[in-house]
């Protein structure tokens, strides 16, 4: 994908980030954001709250691809404003990009708005996929459900619409999951967490871009993608794979009433780590889409290569 122009809104976290380092080698990157920042390279800035129509409705206009990445982090304490809050954000910016996309001219070929893979249901008996995943009732599921549904209510008949259910994403980026997973390993710490056999989905952060541009230059792409590696692994599985990229041998585990009292110290939920997530991305891989890190220890081995060793060792 070259010479494009692409809008992220809330493009400055994580994945927002490795996909603007991505694309930003060889296309115009506009990235909507609460906060003022300077143009670096092919990369620009523009100031929205999320919410309500203003000046950045511009920056959409003659837009190849927008992608939707704003929600507030769900790596916090479910009480009832942090819940208001991660539902809202959500919800509320996808309205605002559906309105403004009316307004315009030319308006974006192509909206991928991100959902997750945490729609489906805790799954141990058997994985989930687009066309058999069962969709359960809890707060998460919720969430995804009405932040999917005000995506889907919105009629544009000149924009093709992609909803992108993503696993958790493994990467070397500030921000992501890696790094208080490595953590963990560094002070050995890193055993499995729970019981253990809770499935792990995951992609790696290349695997996202791909997807993203693959899903837009293939013109009949369209509803609900899966972006999930091929292979989940149990997080038994995940954390011993992990600690052995880092060459960690041993690695407490964690049970689950001691998870508890953790994540209230420091402020999140053990859902988190305990959900069982077996997703597939069946759409995908039926319509060709081949990845480049299907296994997770290829995954590990490339994240870490990325990363000085002082990052998982303590000498």
């Amino acid at each position: 994908m070259e010479n494009k122009r692409i809008v992220i809104a809330a493009g400055t976290g994580f994945i927002g980030k490795s996909l603007a380092a991505c694309f930003g080698k060889h296309n115009d990157i506009i990235i909507l954001t609460r906060g003022v920042r300077p143009a670096t390279g092919r990369i620009s800035y523009v100031q929205w709250d999320a919410k309500n129509p203003g000046t950045w409705c511009e920056a959409l206009e003659n837009a190849d691809l927008l992608i939707n990445l704003t929600g507030k982090s769900v790596n916090c304490r479910y009480n009832t404003t942090n819940k208001r809050i991660i539902l809202e954000s959500r919800v509320n910016a996808t309205r605002a990009l559906g309105a403004a996309i009316r307004t315009l001219k030319n308006p974006p070929a192509v909206w991928i708005n991100a959902s997750s893979a945490t729609i489906y249901r805790h799954a141990e008996d058997r994985p989930m996929d687009e066309f058999n995943g069962e969709i359960a009732n809890d707060f998460s599921v919720q969430v995804c459900k009405q932040w999917e549904q005000a995506f889907n209510d919105i009629t544009l008949p000149h924009t093709r619409k992609i909803v992108l259910r993503i696993g958790i994403t493994l990467g070397w980026e500030n921000g992501g999951v890696m790094q208080p997973y490595l953590r963990l390993v560094k002070f050995g710490l890193g055993g499995y967490q729970g019981s253990g056999r809770q499935m792990y989905t995951w992609i790696h952060i290349t695997d996202v871009c791909r997807m993203i541009a693959w899903l837009y230059e293939n013109d009949h792409s369209e509803g609900v993608y899966n972006g999930t590696a091929p292979f989940p692994v149990t997080n038994r599985i995940f954390m011993k794979t992990l600690r052995e990229a880092a060459s960690h041998p041993f690695g407490l585990p964690a049970p689950a009433p001691l998870l508890k009292i953790g994540a209230a110290l420091i402020g999140t939920e053990t859902e988190l780590l305990l959900k069982s997530r077996w997703v597939l991305p069946s759409r995908a891989l039926q319509e060709g889409f081949v990845f480049a890190f299907p296994e997770v220890k290829s995954a590990c081995e490339d994240i870490l290569a990325h990363l000085p060793r002082s990052a998982y060792h303590l000498y």
